[in-house]
């Protein structure tokens, strides 16, 4: 009965301050107390479930002086409570830290929705500032600041969310404002070489406080993308040096992350056993650690930085979470980052013999991002992974996850974010050299079986994407095939279905209604045949496989070398001899033929009932108009006025510029003798082939190689804008529990219930 009193009375509450005819005074403590210092809210949930959207919105707009009131009253307390190492000791005071945490974070997504509220915040409440400044001897201060701060000191609580000092005496400070919080960091890792310990209180208040603090990042979300600043003004404060916890806490929350061990023990179903408290700390720790990091403030983008050079000391002076994270050098330091990465990418691909009797963790994206940044921000961590082995262990993750998502449209973001991590990587010469391990690994993924390297996987992976993708991949074709360019001149060998499925895409894409049916699609053609070139140039000793199906292919580059510069008396025969092959896939046929993949892809229940479009796409790595080619065979013979026209003298243009050069001159040299050595022989096993082009040479026959021409992605202000607007949706679909950003209208992306 007490618990559901006080639930009542808290309601009452919540109605009082919904009503017009009754303003809450600051000063009445009872009423307060109903509130803050209720002893029936035990979790977020309770609040959310008290405190329902439009009570939050009547307040805002019907009583504005009583939403004003509790805000200012909940970042009283949680100021008060910080300003001293026994201010929250007692189980009561705990409670109530916790229920201005959980109130703020009701509350802040509905005052930043509505413009007219967003900088009250950013603004000091006259009279109950200056009754504070009086009690506490501060300067006036935006309410903002006094959050983040409080939130900062809170973060290095004792016995709130560190375990107290054991140190006695003058070394141990009397409140949090003065005590060094670098002896209080959260875990062993970097700057820390032994763990201080914790437990599950511990957890859910650094949780809690996290989830406040990712509540007040949010305010980007309520501002459309033509109006989104590329400085948060909350991630500003809180990242400057205005925050004098920032190096521990950045260290605390890195650590946790990469020192967690999803899996424990290993006992079989141990997760439906024991309660992970750490998993919900890591989640909300890897979305602090991606969105400060995201915030640079007016610091310029980081440039090449080539082996060997250090980084600026200054470059990102106005965020210390960049800067911290750019000044990292210690091998020790990226070795424990490198295997967290490794460790938690590779849990959902763990296979046991009992079903789900290994806990698997769905935060896979977060930690893409989070990767991504840290190789942009520190390039000595990017060259740390790519002359490291471990490179293979992030590949075959991202590799997983791009083939399970490839056709569901909800995943898109995922499949970007993955190839953008892909075309960082292979601007490397390490990256394709590393890929010519073998792959033995049994990672469950619906490809042809094979034989081969980590090269084969990746080839295996980007033709399934192509030709079993879902349509809206097509802008990041040119992004795949680029991957598979830069890498080319460094594979020693291709097996022989890899070989077949490069020879696919080739023909697939060579077909003239293809080519013709926009302005771009003819791009990809040069990089395929870029990708033989590099091969044959440079690699044509171990890939015996290619040359003999290119060879057995040849129809496909003369074809090529003889294209007419008609367009219609090209596209017309391609309609005509289209039923002749039912069996092949073009490259956007995705809505003909569906892979069968498993639904279970760490997917949240969010992303069930939400799917957040993302609107903004990278217009570098972007192929805009791109048309399915299956919609192009069906269309009738009149063109709209406004659809893409090819032309003789446009495809006349760029057909003489095709590298055929190198190709036409294997085929002219090797043909002849595989045809002589067949009918000599009588030879009808193709190993005799193999091996012949296996000991032959072309040295002295070919073209002159050319120079290895490497691509690497250039960042600007269309990709800086949609990778926000992906990291912010992401972190929209995951925080379900409780449903922070739910009911709100947001405008950095769209919302769309299905």
């Amino acid at each position: 009965m007490g618990s559901s009193d006080s639930k009542q009375s808290f309601r009452n509450a919540v109605c009082q301050l919904t009503s017009k005819t009754t303003p809450i005074e600051a000063t009445d403590d009872g009423f307060w107390k109903q509130l803050i210092w209720n002893d029936a809210i035990h979790t977020p949930n309770d609040i959310f479930t008290l405190v329902e959207p439009e009570d939050v919105r009547t307040m805002r707009d019907t009583c504005p002086s009583n939403l004003a009131t509790i805000c200012y009253k909940a970042v009283e307390h949680l100021v008060a409570v910080s300003s001293g190492l026994s201010a929250i000791s007692t189980a009561s005071d705990q409670r109530a830290t916790l229920n201005s945490v959980r109130l703020l974070i009701r509350i802040l997504p509905f005052v930043f929705e509505d413009p007219n509220w967003r900088n009250f915040f950013w603004s000091t409440i006259s009279d109950k500032a200056d009754q504070t400044n009086q009690d506490t001897g501060e300067t006036s201060s935006p309410l903002a600041h006094s959050l983040l701060s409080a939130i900062a000191n809170l973060l290095f609580s004792p016995d709130f969310t560190v375990l107290p000092s054991t140190k006695a005496g003058p070394d141990n400070p009397d409140d949090l404002t003065s005590f060094d919080s670098c002896e209080f960091i959260w875990e062993a890792g970097v700057g820390c070489s032994a763990s201080p310990g914790s437990n599950a209180k511990l957890d859910n208040n650094r949780a809690e406080l996290l989830k406040l603090l990712l509540t007040s990042f949010s305010e980007v979300i309520y501002l459309p993308p033509s109006d989104a600043s590329p400085v948060n003004r909350w991630v500003s404060f809180f990242t400057s040096g205005e925050n004098r916890h920032a190096l521990p806490l950045l260290t605390s929350l890195v650590n946790v992350v990469f020192a967690y061990d999803p899996v424990g023990y290993g006992l079989p179903y141990y997760h439906a056993v024991v309660v992970d408290f750490r998993e919900r700390l890591v989640e909300v720790a890897v979305q602090i650690l991606i969105i400060t990091l995201d915030n640079e403030g007016e610091a310029s983008q980081p440039g090449t930085i080539e082996p060997g050079t250090t980084q600026p000391e200054l470059q990102f002076q106005d965020n210390l979470f960049c800067h911290y994270v750019s000044r990292l050098y210690r091998e020790e330091d990226f070795h424990f980052i490198l295997y967290g990465f490794t460790t938690l990418l590779n849990n959902p691909l763990l296979q046991t013999y009992l079903p789900n009797s290994c806990k698997k963790i769905h935060f896979h994206q977060e930690l893409l991002i989070l990767f991504w940044k840290l190789c942009d921000i520190n390039k000595k961590f990017l060259f740390y992974v790519l002359k490291s082995s471990n490179v293979l262990e992030l590949l075959v993750p991202i590799l997983y996850h791009l083939n399970l998502c490839r056709s569901d449209p909800a995943k898109t973001g995922l499949m970007h974010i993955g190839f953008f991590i892909l075309l960082m990587l292979s601007g490397e010469r390490n990256f394709g050299v590393r890929l010519n391990k073998p792959y033995q690994l049994k990672v469950p993924m619906d490809l042809p079986v094979f034989s081969g390297t980590h090269a084969d996987l990746l080839f295996l992976v980007f033709h399934k994407v192509i030709t079993t993708g879902h349509q809206k991949l097509q802008p990041l074709y040119e992004c795949l095939l680029t991957i598979m360019v830069n890498v080319s001149p460094y594979l020693k060998t291709l097996s022989q279905v890899t070989s077949s499925k490069l020879l696919h895409l080739t023909e697939a894409f060579c077909t003239p209604w293809f080519m013709f049916a926009n302005s771009t699609n003819h791009h990809l053609v040069f990089f395929l045949l870029e990708i033989f070139n590099n091969m044959i140039q440079y690699q044509f000793d171990g890939n015996a496989q290619l040359i003999y199906t290119v060879i057995r292919k040849r129809s496909i580059f003369h074809e090529l070398a003889n294209l007419s510069t008609d367009p219609q008396s090209a596209i017309k025969p391609r309609r005509l001899l289209q039923g002749d092959h039912p069996a092949r896939e073009t490259s956007n046929q995705s809505t003909a033929k569906q892979p069968v993949a498993s639904s279970d892809d760490g997917q949240t229940p969010a992303a069930t009932a939400v799917e957040v479009a993302q609107t903004v796409h990278p217009p570098t790595l972007a192929r805009e108009g791109s048309t399915s080619s299956r919609a192009a065979a069906a269309e009738s013979d009149s063109v709209p006025q406004d659809r893409w026209v090819a032309t003789k003298e446009w495809i006349q243009s760029w057909k003489q510029k095709l590298p055929l050069q190198t190709i036409l001159r294997l085929l002219q040299v090797l043909v002849p003798q595989v045809e002589k050595i067949c009918i000599d022989k009588g030879l009808t096993d193709e190993s005799e082939i193999l091996k012949f082009l296996r000991h032959g040479t072309l040295v002295g026959l070919l073209p002159v190689p050319h120079p290895i021409l490497i691509r690497k992605f250039q960042p600007n202000a269309g990709t800086t804008l949609w990778f926000r607007t992906y990291m912010w949706g992401l972190v929209y679909l995951r925080n379900i529990d409780p449903a922070i950003w739910y009911e709100t209208e947001v405008k950095l992306f769209e919302i769309q219930k299905v």
